[in-house]
């Protein structure tokens, strides 16, 4: 791996690889490197993809999907908490992609998939405090999720909706359902593993501008609702959590996201509906619940979405 562009130090690295299944270092990336060809890197991201981006997260993630179906009789979900705007999308479709290659299926879905329909979704968050249409803990069809989670770790069959959040001009709903038998499944979200907090909730976090007293209650509200998904990620066999260095870094994240979907879709969120929405990603949850996610892999990236660490969250966060 010397002759590759990256900046995290191997030693965690190496770790993690063997703990995902190889004797080496060495042999895991003779064997990736050998089948360079079909990873298709090109037909899914930019040349501006930078090595560590493959070699640190894509690979390393397909890698531990790929050890997982062959090694475990029983079906498994892995789960992939990162903040709006890092990547999961294209991400998720090159892993589906490439597992089909590698003789078995995986399907990548996200708990936005789960959001409540529009009626019902309308009646949940009224009246909140940023005025968004979606997004918080409170804002998921639970029983839905832990329905169809249970139901596939029973009998493979995978049926699911999906959220398109172009619709309804940029406020989103859900557009069809899915129907599948994955092999394994991979879940993402933006809190997902955040657990409410054990202590009383501290609303003394510095924010520009500061936190509204009805922002600070509605907060409290958001701990209770987190109460609801802690069976998911119960049900959720690996987490890995790709942290950033600095939190506000999802601003220009988010904000790149929506500009690219407007210009693929036509819709997106902007102006007021972007701020609100950005405000309310910012400080609708603890920036502390964020440390404390019982993730088994720990990946920090900078501004510039580049991978400064990569390992086991027992390692990194010593």
């Amino acid at each position: 791996m010397n002759d590759l562009n990256i900046e995290f130090p191997l030693d965690d690295f190496e770790e993690l690889i063997s703990q995902i299944g190889w004797s080496s270092l060495d042999e895991w990336f003779m064997f990736w490197n050998l089948k360079k060809e079909m990873l298709s890197i090109n037909n899914f991201w930019d040349d501006n993809v930078k090595d560590d981006w493959i070699w640190g997260l894509a690979l390393p993630l397909l890698s531990q999907a790929y050890k997982l179906n062959k090694k475990s009789p029983k079906r498994k979900i892995i789960g992939i908490s990162a903040l709006p705007g890092t990547g999961k999308t294209t991400l998720g479709k090159w892993l589906e992609s490439i597992s089909l290659k590698l003789k078995f299926k995986l399907s990548v879905i996200s708990i936005d998939d789960f959001y409540l329909p529009s009626e019902e979704m309308e009646f949940a968050i009224k009246n909140n405090p940023w005025n968004v249409s979606r997004g918080f803990p409170g804002s998921h069809s639970i029983d839905l999720m832990k329905e169809k989670l249970l139901k596939w770790k029973t009998d493979g069959q995978l049926t699911v909706p999906v959220f398109d959040k172009s619709l309804r001009k940029g406020l989103g709903d859900r557009a069809h359902w899915r129907e599948e038998s994955p092999d394994l499944l991979i879940i993402e979200g933006w809190f997902l593993g955040v657990k409410p907090l054990s202590i009383e909730l501290d609303n003394s976090e510095k924010f520009s501008p500061p936190l509204s007293v009805f922002e600070s209650s509605y907060r409290i509200k958001i701990q209770n609702n987190l109460n609801q998904y802690l069976d998911v990620w119960n049900m959720i066999d690996k987490i890995w959590h790709l942290k950033p260095l600095k939190f506000e870094y999802l601003n220009e994240w988010k904000s790149n996201q929506e500009k690219s979907m407007q210009f693929k879709s036509g819709s997106s969120l902007k102006d007021n509906n972007l701020s609100n929405f950005l405000r309310m990603l910012n400080v609708s949850i603890p920036h502390k619940s964020f440390d404390d996610i019982s993730s088994d892999v720990l990946l920090m990236i900078n501004q510039e979405r580049k991978l400064i660490k990569v390992g086991l969250n027992q390692q990194i966060s010593k």
